[in-house]
Formats: C-alpha cells, sequence, structure tokens
C-alpha cells in the first residue's frame, strides 16, 4: 500500500488533530504546573502524564483498524504476504499518532520549565515507546477478534484503566508496570530509579512479544499458550524489579553535580538553578539575618536530598523569587520530622509550634510579612506578631523554647513570649 493511501485511510490522521489539542489544551495545567524549572528530568517525566491518555487513543484506533481488516476478511483470502507484514504497515499511523501525541505533552511541559539546551531523558522515552506499542498491538488484537462497536469502547475503557487507575492502588510495584508514577519525577534534588524503568520495559517487551506471536500466528492454542507464559514472565519479572520501590520511582541525585561556592557560608546549588550568583547573594543576606538575631547557622547550605553531617537543607526551588530565598534558608533550621516518640502514638504537644515557629524563622531571616502572612495564613501570622516586636533576647528564648517542644513530646510549647515588652 502506498504511503500516502495508508495515511489518508487511516482512522489515526483524523483522530490526531483532536488529541493534539486535547494534550495541549485540556492537560496543559496538568503539564506546566508541578514541572521543575529548568530540568530536563522534571520535563520528560511529567509529560507521561498523558501517557494513559495517549495511549488508549492508540489503543482504540488500533481496534478499530483490526475490526476493519476483519470485516473485509482480509486474512481469509490466503494472502501473499504474511499477517505482521499486512499488519504493521497499518499500525505505523497509530504509532506515529501516539508519539506526535507524547511530543505535544514534552513541548507543553519543556516550554513550561524555560529549560535550556538538552535533550529528554532517553530512558523515559524508551517507556513511552514501550508503552505506546503495547496498547496499540493489544488494541490491534481485540480488534481482529469482536466487532468495531465493542472492539473500540473496550479497549479504549481497557487501555485508560491499565494505565491511569494502578497509580491510586496501594500496591506500589503495580504502579510502575506502566510506567504510571514516572510523572512524579523529579525535583531538582532527585532522578529517576533505575527500576521504575526496567520494570515497565521487561512488561511491555512481554506484551509486545506476545502480540507479535499471536498476530503472527493467530490463535492456535500453542500460540495462545506461549504467548500467556510469556506475559506471565514480564509480569513476574517487572514484579521482581519493581517489588522494593515506594510510590515514587525517585532516588537522590549524586551530589557530585552541585555546583558550590563561597565559604561560611558555604552554598551549594544545582546547575539549573536561574542567577546562582544572585541567589548566592540573598542566601548570605538571610544567614547574616539569622546569625544576628542569636541562631546559629550550618557552614554550608545545599540543595541536596540529603545533607551531609554539618550542613544544612537550602529549600528553594531552580526558578526561586527573592522573597522566597529567606524562607529556603531558614527551613532548613527546622527538624524534618516528628520525634520518635509522636510517631509511636505518644501525645506530641509541640506539634501546635511548627507553623508559629516557621513563619518566625521565614520572618526573621528576612522574607517579607505579607509573603509569610500569606505562605502561613492571617491566623497563625497573628500569633508571630506580637513576638516580633520583642526584644532579641526574648524572641531568641521563645525559638528556643518551642524547637525544644517540637524535638520531645514532654516539652509544652509557649507561643506567646514570655517578659515581652508592654
Amino acid at each position: 500500500m502506498l504511503l500516502r493511501t495508508l495515511i489518508r485511510s487511516s482512522a489515526a490522521t483524523y483522530l490526531l488533530p483532536f488529541l493534539l489539542g486535547f494534550v495541549l489544551i485540556a492537560l496543559n495545567d496538568d503539564l506546566s504546573s508541578w514541572v521543575t524549572a529548568h530540568y530536563w528530568l522534571s520535563v520528560t517525566g511529567t509529560s507521561t502524564f498523558t501517557l494513559p491518555f495517549v495511549s488508549a487513543a492508540c489503543a482504540a484506533v488500533a481496534a478499530w483498524e483490526g475490526a476493519r481488516l476483519h470485516r473485509g476478511r482480509v486474512f481469509d483470502q490466503a494472502p501473499v504476504r504474511s499477517q505482521l507484514a499486512i499488519s504493521l504497515p497499518v499500525l505505523l499511523p497509530v504509532a506515529v499518532m501516539g508519539l506526535l501525541g507524547m511530543l505535544a505533552a514534552l513541548f507543553a511541559a519543556a516550554s513550561a520549565a524555560d529549560v535550556g539546551p538538552g535533550l529528554p531523558h532517553p530512558g523515559i522515552l524508551t517507556v513511552i515507546l514501550g508503552v505506546l506499542l503495547a496498547n496499540t498491538l493489544v488494541g490491534y488484537i481485540v480488534g481482529r477478534v469482536l466487532s468495531a462497536v465493542l472492539a473500540v469502547p473496550l479497549a479504549l475503557i481497557g487501555s485508560f484503566f491499565a494505565g491511569a487507575y494502578p497509580s491510586s492502588w496501594s500496591i506500589f510495584w503495580m504502579r510502575h508496570l506502566l510506567g504510571g508514577a514516572l510523572d512524579n519525577c523529579c525535583a531538582a534534588d532527585g532522578q529517576v530509579d533505575a527500576r521504575a524503568l526496567a520494570a515497565p520495559l521487561v512488561f511491555t517487551g512481554a506484551v509486545i512479544i506476545s502480540a507479535l506471536l499471536l498476530i503472527q500466528l493467530r490463535g492456535r492454542t500453542v500460540t495462545l499458550a506461549a504467548a500467556a507464559v510469556v506475559t506471565a514472565a514480564g509480569i513476574a519479572g517487572a514484579g521482581y524489579l519493581a517489588r522494593d520501590l515506594g510510590p515514587d520511582p525517585v532516588t537522590a541525585r549524586p551530589t557530585s553535580a552541585l555546583q558550590c561556592q563561597g565559604e561560611a557560608p558555604r552554598i551549594c546549588l544545582w546547575p539549573e538553578v536561574e542567577d546562582p550568583t544572585g541567589v548566592a547573594r540573598q542566601t548570605r543576606a538571610a544567614v547574616t539575618r539569622l546569625t544576628q538575631a542569636g541562631l546559629t547557622v550550618p557552614t554550608t547550605l545545599t540543595m541536596a536530598a540529603h545533607p551531609a553531617a554539618g550542613a544544612a537543607k537550602l529549600g528553594i526551588a531552580t526558578n526561586p523569587r527573592p522573597a522566597d530565598i529567606p524562607g529556603g534558608v531558614a527551613s532548613g533550621l527546622l527538624p524534618t520530622e516528628p520525634p520518635q516518640c509522636a510517631r509511636d502514638g505518644q501525645p506530641y504537644p509541640g506539634g501546635n509550634a511548627m507553623i508559629p515557629l516557621t513563619a518566625w524563622l521565614y520572618a526573621t531571616a528576612g522574607e517579607p510579612a505579607d509573603s509569610v502572612a500569606g505562605r502561613f495564613g492571617p491566623q497563625d501570622f497573628a500569633v508571630v506578631q506580637p513576638v516580633l516586636k520583642q526584644p532579641r533576647d526574648v524572641q531568641l528564648a521563645w525559638y528556643r523554647t518551642n524547637l525544644s517542644a517540637l524535638s520531645s513530646c514532654g516539652v509544652q510549647p509557649q507561643l506567646a513570649p514570655k517578659g515581652s515588652a508592654s
């Protein structure tokens, strides 16, 4: 069949504009809201949010094409070409439709992240290709077995269910069979776990091999048995690879990528950070304010996921607003989780001090009052305002008392400062 005839006669050609419009308009907010600025890995991972929708479209169109060939009794006329030689050209426009849909998602995420020169993550791209091909082939087989009126909605709904719903299940390994958690990858301090790439590749590879067997050799008993064994092996292999993965397929990014400058404090930033010189300058200004307030700030501030001993987390984005940098410095001075006694179920009154203490730290580090009030809410900021009006020694005593309450279960917080000036 001529290429132009193949393109003109394929249902994928007519569905493609609607798919692109759906991705670029209906899903644009989801693709742009949470992507990490300037980070190609995050762009590629975020684009997989659209994968259940695009792969479902591929499955449905492939089911239509399979039903059309079945209705035309193409394979009952002793064709010279093999089953695969007839089927694969028909499915080529469907696969291209899916790839263009995912490229549109990648474009939307990349535009929102304002990435510079670079390339999408090849491992995630390979997973995307595997998922699209697996859904296309399975949808085609459904169309070969059922009439179009049944095959198309069944392939559409079944594919979307398999791609989207496992992400809400508590069985974590099942989320990774079709790359269903890759859209959570990654913040600037994270990278994708290799097991989260290997698991869907093993599973989709097994599905693709099984589908090709069924297409070429049709529904013989031996073929059905072989396809079932290959698919079961793929599920087992993928499940074994993903057995220890949590809900998010992310590991800490190597600290060797950090770019450090200065001493006391030494400031370590990821290369994706906008205006690193300006960020370092504002970070040092925040450190100076905290030091003048009587606090001890570690000599190293780092954006690493797990700061080394003696260092503190610099909790800023790769495109921070100037008003957010003081809060990013101050956040590294607070406990990252409740004490063990609270996790064991003991009463933890100190938890009530967390928000006021954080708001005080942010304001002391130099974040504007309206920004602090907007971040924590007027009610919680109203608790902090009287504290900020007290002398330095009163504020410092208030901070230490409530910090002690945060670190244990036996200390009551004192949200009203002692010895306040009237």
